[in-house]
């Protein structure tokens, strides 16, 4: 069992994803602001708590796909691992922050809709290990775009029925 903190958390995306390469490696940034909300028996009310700030990691494919999709004022899950650094302000003051490597990103849907655009094609099959599409021969169509040809044949079979 791992010592890690692995924590979903939903929020409000609290600047635009900065992109930046560390090494080799791609890599986005970006602010989550999370308001915890509690319903007050007493008065009958819901109260907002105080907004927790995480600084979102995203690697490599993850923050490509960030950069080009999250952007300031979306609802979004984040699911990942949790740190906390400690560090010194100009001012010599100590702040903590609270960090979370992000393993997934995604928009919420209870607020709202999202269209979905797959990745090239060209991202590895996790059981096959071989590129998707690669099945149908090199340099057919639906090896070149699976998508469009699932959508073909889709539209085929409707016009067969």
């Amino acid at each position: 069992m791992s010592s890690d903190a692995i924590v979903t958390i939903e929020g409000w995306v609290g600047n635009d994803p900065q992109s930046h390469i560390a090494g080799d490696t791609n890599l986005a940034r970006f602010r989550l602001g999370h308001t915890p909300r509690r319903y007050r028996r007493q008065t009958g009310e819901w109260a907002d708590g105080e907004t927790q700030w995480f600084t979102v990691s995203a690697w490599r494919r993850l923050g490509e796909h960030c950069a080009r999709s999250i952007r300031k004022g979306d609802p979004v899950i984040v699911h990942g691992r949790l740190s906390q650094r400690t560090w010194r302000a100009k001012s010599g003051e100590e702040v903590v922050s609270l960090e979370i490597d992000a393993f997934a990103v995604g928009h919420n849907l209870t607020l709202g809709t999202a269209a979905f655009t797959r990745s090239s094609p060209s991202v590895r099959s996790a059981s096959s290990g071989t590129p998707a599409g690669a099945a149908a021969g090199a340099g057919s169509e639906e090896a070149a775009d699976p998508v469009a040809a699932a959508r073909e044949r889709a539209q085929q079979d409707w016009s067969a029925a």
